[in-house]
């Protein structure tokens, strides 16, 4: 996972601090070394990492901070201002056009992931805000590309515009958005060309057509594996197009992520989406300051409540509620709460947006394998409809009975029936207002005030007011 390295430098850096009472200018250069190592080795650019170290370095050393009773709190604090400032300060959305079409260009080099990300931002689109894009096959170079993106428009029930193979990426366009207007679709997206190295050739042809097209948004598609170059590609298409924005593919992958980091302060440009997997729903938008509390290990609830919110359907969440409350959770609201928790993503990354968890022994070592899963759906699905709905029946001849049905040991039935009534026990405290054993040490007061209860509970109403305003 991106910046795992990363994060774990971080939190030893500032560990150290956490364990003094009173802190030096000395602890602090000791710090500031063990971060400027820690970004150097994450692939953050050289000046980036000058500037970055120089402000914070600067404002720790301030008197208020020094002398303040908790100086380690106060620099963990500033670490995580100045690396939400490199980032971008504030998520940046898409500039909409105030007659349709909204014309949204992609470019980037091959195999940076445009097409894909074509797909997931037409997803995103039809999702948030009902809208009716069109897709444009503008990559004629690579055969593949017009398939990839005919295969994601029926996925999504989008139309794409292709001309093949055999005609110029530019006239593509002119009479793609001639169809967009016709058909009053209000977002036309263009995927391009990309080329292995940026050329001549390939920046004559997106600014041909960024001046047939006269984009609202440019969008350059960044792959996070590249590392250092990622900023160098940024910095050129940035010259020569004038991108507006940045998007961060691959970020799921096995990367230092120091490409994040660096792009925002070299181009002048916002991120705007990360993209975090395969699937069309796998795109984020990309928020400075809940990426930086990611970075430091303070979790993300505010990503985690969305992705819950998006996942959830509000008649079933408040059905499950009740059921909670009357402890008459069964196995078949097991099986669906399976189903709607996988559907969010791996739950180890789940799991490292709760405030605390990062600094869980062990955490790190925490895997869900989907197989597991689907071994307890089979369990399920090997009871009958009353077992499922009152599992105070399952004696030990009927565990056998499911054990043979499903393809496991008694053992694992066994295993399988004692979480589930851990699990709704868990879930009847939680619902009664009292944090089970274990789980108020991991709410309590933490930084920023992110791992407190009353913290979080205005985290959820500022982002439900921010949701109203969008609306």
């Amino acid at each position: 996972m991106a910046f795992e390295s990363l994060t774990q430098r971080l939190q030893a850096a500032m560990g150290k601090l956490r364990k003094k009472g009173k802190i030096t200018e000395s602890d602090v250069t000791e710090m500031m070394r063990e971060i400027r190592l820690a970004l150097l080795e994450a692939d953050v650019n050289l000046q980036v990492v000058k500037q970055f170290t120089k402000e914070v370095r600067t404002r720790a050393l301030g008197a208020e901070v020094l002398d303040s009773l908790s100086p380690a709190q106060q620099i963990v604090k500033i670490v995580d201002e100045e690396l939400t400032k490199t980032l971008g300060t504030e998520a940046v959305g898409i500039e909409k056009s105030p007659k349709i079409p909204t014309v949204i260009m992609m470019a980037g080099l091959q195999g940076a992931g445009k097409t894909t990300f074509a797909g997931k931002l037409a997803n995103q689109l039809i999702k948030n805000e009902k809208a009716r894009p069109l897709m444009i096959a503008g990559d004629v170079y690579r055969p593949a590309a017009i398939d990839q993106l005919k295969v994601l428009g029926q996925q999504l029930d989008v139309p794409v515009f292709d001309m093949g193979t055999d005609v110029s990426p530019v006239e593509i366009v002119r009479q793609g958005m001639e169809q967009a207007r016709a058909n009053k679709n209000d977002y036309v997206l263009i995927d391009t060309a990309g080329r292995l190295h940026i050329d001549e050739a390939l920046m004559d042809e997106l600014k041909q057509i960024k001046e047939l097209a006269q984009p609202n948004e440019i969008l350059l598609v960044v792959d996070a594996m590249t590392g250092q170059d990622a900023v160098n590609v940024a910095q050129s298409f940035n010259e020569q197009l004038g991108i507006t924005g940045v998007v961060i593919t691959k970020l799921d992958g096995d990367t230092r992520g120091g490409a994040a980091l660096s792009i925002r302060a070299v181009t002048g440009a916002p991120i705007k989406f990360v993209g975090s997997g395969e699937k069309l729903t796998d795109l984020e938008v990309f928020h400075p300051d809940r990426m930086s509390s990611r970075i430091l290990g303070m979790g993300d609830m505010l990503t985690l409540i969305e992705k819950a919110q998006q996942d959830y359907d509000e008649k079933k969440a408040e059905e499950l509620a009740r059921k909670m409350k009357e402890n008459s959770f069964d196995f078949n609201d097991f099986i669906e709460q399976l189903d709607q928790v996988m559907g969010m993503g791996p739950i180890e990354d789940l799991l490292k947006m709760i405030p605390g968890m990062n600094q869980m022994p062990g955490i790190e070592n925490v895997k869900v394998d989907p197989k597991d899963v689907e071994r307890k759906k089979a369990m399920v699905y090997s009871m009958t409809p009353a077992e499922r709905e009152d599992p105070d029946l399952l004696n030990p001849s009927r565990r056998r009975r499911i054990a043979a049905g499903s393809g496991n040991s008694v053992v694992e039935v066994n295993r399988m029936i004692k979480q589930f009534k851990e699990s709704r026990k868990m879930m009847q405290q939680m619902s009664k207002g009292s944090m089970p054993a274990g789980m108020d040490q991991m709410f309590g007061s933490g930084i920023k005030g992110k791992m407190g209860k009353m913290a979080l509970n205005r985290m959820v109403k500022k982002n439900k007011k921010k949701k109203k305003k969008r609306k």
